[in-house]
């Protein structure tokens, strides 16, 4: 399903169907709004999201270039991932995602001719002894610094998640004084947190980097289960996700900019209004501020939310993508991550982006799609393309022999440069609430206080805490939280 933009998308109307409804204004398209958007549907609100991209799905979409569908990075999930797992069920789109059955990640180090190539995986055995096989036999730490990682996990699963303390401290200190050293850092800790956390241990959160490694790896055996859309995320993020707004009755506006929000205490008629860039008026019951924190402080009234003025304060961090078409096959698996290389996590884009059947590959029938992704490179986001190119095409002919001989058919980038909040130690301080000071003023967005860095799960969970915030101010009961994120029933 396509949309077009305009003043309105979708949102058929019969007469007399919406009197008597309460009227919502989502702004933002993301997976945060796109889950407000569908629980204040449900509830049976008149609902209209705003979008000012010309798509929806926020920071995880694809697009075109030349015969190509290209994400604009790798969005994986994991089974823990409850609710975004969730809002993908209530797509319709399960079959458009895949899990594996169990965690399996190639973890591949290349020093002169040697190559190693080792797995962090788990077996099906309680937890911690579920990954007990995977590091007794790891290549890339030896005997004693395994131990320093069990050392390191016992003292992870001893900690408090609710102990504000732990914001104060960075990953990186707390795992010195619990036995780990450089190699642990960089052969575990950081080998999953820069992926997950979009920092590296001495630049992140305690908090968040333990909320990761003891949600994803020391609860449920089957947690860190690896899992991604098996289709371009346009398809999941915009075309499911607009059908499912549709059937909702929720109206949609692509392309088109919330300017101004003023919010009045109206005994008559709606008590906030919002000034679209074209000059249109929208006044709503109820809104949701579901875009990037930028966005949302811009829009904010003043003292809306405690602490308003330190918003500036959490900053950014970067997301860098590498895109790499060579003429013939040279990985021979979906992915791997690499150890003691510029290089972190790299993906097999070929079955997603139409490649298989494109014209080039009629001529190339064995050219492949490998796309990098690289979190917490401040160093790198801005450099020119020639300079990323001249830093990662010898790289992967380090890492994969096969691309020695290999013809570059594509190479570009695709940078995300506010990609996630920074993670940094005193974070939780600047995360807002979903409710605000302003009656019917709510805030979504993975920026916000969810517990959760910076990720798809955030997001939808911050539009569930959006929407329950509103419901229950409006009087209407809300399914209790059972704690997993999961679409209410």
């Amino acid at each position: 399903m396509s949309a077009v933009s305009g003043p309105k998308v979708t949102g058929p109307s019969r007469p007399g169907e919406q009197a008597g409804r309460p009227a919502a204004v989502v702004v933002g398209g993301g997976l945060a709004g796109l889950t407000a958007a569908l629980r204040l549907a449900e509830a049976d609100h008149r609902v209209t999201l705003v979008e000012a991209r010309p798509r929806l799905g926020g920071l995880a979409f694809s697009f075109r270039r030349g015969e190509l569908t290209v994400d604009n990075g790798q969005h994986v999930f994991l089974r823990c991932c409850t609710a975004y797992r969730g809002l993908v069920e209530r797509l319709g789109a399960t079959d458009q995602v895949t899990i594996q059955p169990r965690l399996d990640v190639p973890v591949l180090a290349v020093h002169g001719e040697r190559r190693r190539l080792g797995r962090l995986s788990r077996a099906g055995l309680p937890v911690p002894l579920h990954l007990a096989a995977s590091l007794a036999t790891y290549p890339h730490l030896g005997p004693l610094d395994r131990l320093r990682v069990v050392r390191g996990a016992l003292a992870l699963q001893r900690l408090d998640l609710a102990d504000p303390a732990l914001d104060q401290v960075s990953f990186g200190a707390w795992l010195r004084a619990h036995g780990q050293n450089e190699r642990t850092l960089a052969a575990l800790w950081d080998l999953v947190g820069v992926a997950t956390l979009n920092a590296r241990a001495d630049e992140v959160s305690l908090a968040l980097a333990a909320m990761v490694f003891k949600t994803g790896l020391l609860t449920d055996p089957g947690a860190s289960d690896i899992g991604a859309a098996a289709v371009p995320l346009g398809a999941l993020h915009h075309d499911a996700a607009l059908a499912a707004l549709e059937r909702a009755g929720v109206e949609v506006r692509l392309r088109a900019k919330v300017v101004e929000l003023k919010s009045v205490s109206a005994a008559v008629g709606p008590p906030h209004a919002l000034r679209l860039e074209s000059g249109e008026l929208l006044s709503a019951d109820t809104v949701v501020l579901a875009g990037a924190q930028d966005t949302a402080a811009a829009l904010l009234p003043p003292e809306a939310i405690e602490g308003q003025h330190r918003l500036a304060e959490l900053g950014t961090a970067p997301i860098l993508n590498v895109h790499v078409v060579y003429d013939r096959t040279v990985l021979r698996r979906p992915f791997f991550a690499a150890l003691d290389s510029p290089v972190q996590w790299v993906f097999d884009r070929t079955p997603h982006s139409g490649l298989a059947g494109s014209e080039l590959a009629r001529t190339r029938p064995g050219a492949q799609y490998l796309a990098l992704s690289q979190s917490a490179v401040r160093e790198e986001i801005d450099l020119p393309v020639a300079e990323l190119r001249e830093r990662y095409l010898p790289e992967l002919e380090r890492l994969l022999p096969a691309a020695r001989g290999a013809e570059v058919l594509d190479f570009f980038v695709t940078r995300e440069r506010t990609a996630t909040f920074d993670p940094a130690p005193g974070t939780a301080a600047l995360r807002p609430a979903a409710a605000t000071r302003i009656p019917g003023l709510l805030l979504a967005g993975s920026w916000t206080a969810t517990g959760w860095p910076a990720t798809m799960e955030s997001a939808v969970r911050s539009g569930h805490a959006a929407a329950d915030a509103a419901l229950r101010a409006a009087g209407v009961r809300v399914p209790v939280d059972r704690g997993d994120g999961r679409w209410p029933r």
